[in-house]
């Protein structure tokens, strides 16, 4: 049976934990009063089995089976390779 999985695509933000990312959302829409744009980002944790996603990746998600408490997503599609550069604290000094 195949069933139709809700997906999003967004940018990774934290991939710091072992085959875990965390990835950020945004959603624009419309305030149905004012008619001004709104940003609201959701972030979702989402299983990387094989750690490929790093920092500033945009990747594809979809929902899955609930792997833990907070993980009900998976990383399906690296979108595009993220350049965001990780400067250590003591590389600023």
């Amino acid at each position: 049976m195949l069933r139709n999985r809700k997906w999003r695509i967004g940018r990774v933000v934290s991939d710091k934990m072992d085959k875990t990312v965390v990835v950020a959302v945004e959603v624009r829409k419309q305030h149905p009063l004012y008619h001004k744009t709104i940003k609201h980002t959701a972030k979702f944790k989402a299983h990387d089995e094989q750690n490929a996603c790093r920092l500033g990746d945009v990747v594809r998600i979809e929902e899955s089976r609930p792997i833990s408490k907070d993980k009900h997503w998976r990383v399906t599609a690296i979108i595009a390779k993220g350049d965001v550069a990780e400067i250590q604290p003591s590389a600023i000094s």
